[in-house]
């Protein structure tokens, strides 16, 4: 009799979850995960083209064509930083948007894929924004950095004084808390470096008073990469963030989706979200 009474219990608490919201989630996850495989099989055959470092132009470029915004002497160069053993090709489309709203001045850097420490490779990423405020006559420079490229950027920006060159910093999908997925890959030290508890996840909860820069976070609901998920946002007393939760598309398509590359172009821009996006709370959905 308690056996059939513990069942019946069961069965009723069954019928109250809510489904419809595990199935919309279901179908979310599946088709975010096609779109992640569809994302790396188009950016597998663009990576060779991103393997080298790209040319600097002799002189900087004017405004694209048909631009309406503000010359592009009054904004800041982009700067944009790749995630772990990538390359510079993950930025195509996104530079082509910034391109096509009145931002020509973006450069797409690369490190180098034997890379094994972030503080280092923050500080080669502060000679390279040197370099670019140089050849531009900027003193400042927007940077955008996918997953470790967020990373380093930060690093640079809260630990080696980069704030002086850093107007905003907008990261996608950057493990800012450190995550806890692929724990077979800890034999890679930059994989280490991303641990929780980390010392350089550690570093970067530090007090840091005064920072000038601005931070822009967007983490996903669905990006495999990130464990928690919470862990791309940045949440620190002293740092003047913002964290834009993006829902219904994974950790490649932080940087090829046109809803996000549109709000990156807001953040830099600093005006509200762009029309045709639905944005509740902070959030983005775009999926």
């Amino acid at each position: 009799m308690k056996v059939t009474q513990d069942l019946s219990s069961l069965e009723s608490l069954y019928r109250r979850l809510p489904t419809d919201r595990l199935t919309g989630l279901s179908v979310a996850l599946l088709k975010a995960t096609a779109l992640e495989l569809a994302i790396l099989a188009g950016h597998l055959l663009l990576y060779p083209s991103g393997i080298a470092q790209e040319r600097r132009p002799c002189t900087s470029p004017g405004p694209a064509e048909g631009a309406s915004r503000l010359p592009s002497k009054e904004r800041a160069p982009v700067v944009l930083l790749h995630g772990f053993m990538d390359n510079r090709s993950v930025f195509l489309l996104l530079r082509h948007s910034l391109g096509r709203q009145g931002r020509p001045r973006t450069e797409s850097l690369n490190y180098s894929l034997l890379t094994t420490d972030i503080r280092a490779a923050a500080e080669i990423f502060g000679r390279q924004v040197e370099e670019i405020c140089e050849h531009t006559g900027s003193t400042r420079v927007d940077v955008v950095g996918h997953s470790l490229g967020g990373l380093i950027a930060r690093y640079y920006v809260q630990r080696l004084g980069g704030d002086e060159r850093v107007r905003m910093l907008i990261t996608l999908g950057s493990p800012h808390s450190g995550t806890r997925v692929l724990p077979l890959a800890d034999a890679h030290p930059i994989v280490r470096q991303m641990r929780p508890g980390s010392k350089v996840i550690e570093e970067l909860a530090r007090p840091a008073p005064g920072c000038r820069t601005e931070f822009v976070s967007f983490w996903s609901d669905l990006d495999h990469l990130m464990d928690p998920v919470e862990a791309a946002r940045i949440d620190h007393p002293d740092l003047l963030a913002h964290n834009v939760q993006v829902t219904g598309i994974g950790h490649l398509a932080l940087t090829v989706h046109p809803a996000v590359a549109s709000a990156v172009r807001q953040a830099l821009d600093g005006t509200r979200a762009p029309a045709g996006t639905a944005v509740e709370g902070g959030g983005l959905t775009v999926a």
